[in-house]
């Protein structure tokens, strides 16, 4: 039996300010849409916590696909450190 994925469940999520980009090879399978949004915060900080204030993150952002290569969202790191000083 063959089971047919949907190929818009499997998204990357790329890391970009324009001249550096971090690039996800692999993705993620994400079968609810709403947890989209949810993920691409998930891989910010990550890449944040990881790399530190090493960066300025004002003009970073996550570019997220579907495996179409149809941009699904767009979140600027600057949102979350609006909110993290907001908190």
């Amino acid at each position: 039996m063959t089971v047919l994925r949907d190929p818009r469940s499997h998204y990357r999520f790329h890391c970009t300010d324009g001249h550096v980009a971090i690039i996800d090879p692999t993705g993620i399978a994400i079968a609810d849409r709403s947890q989209i949004r949810f993920h691409a915060v998930e891989v910010a900080l990550h890449a944040m916590e990881r790399v530190g204030a090493q960066l300025d993150w004002s003009d970073w952002i996550v570019d997220v696909h579907d495996a179409g290569g149809r941009r699904v969202l767009l979140l600027a790191f600057c949102e979350l450190m609006r909110v993290a000083r907001a908190a």
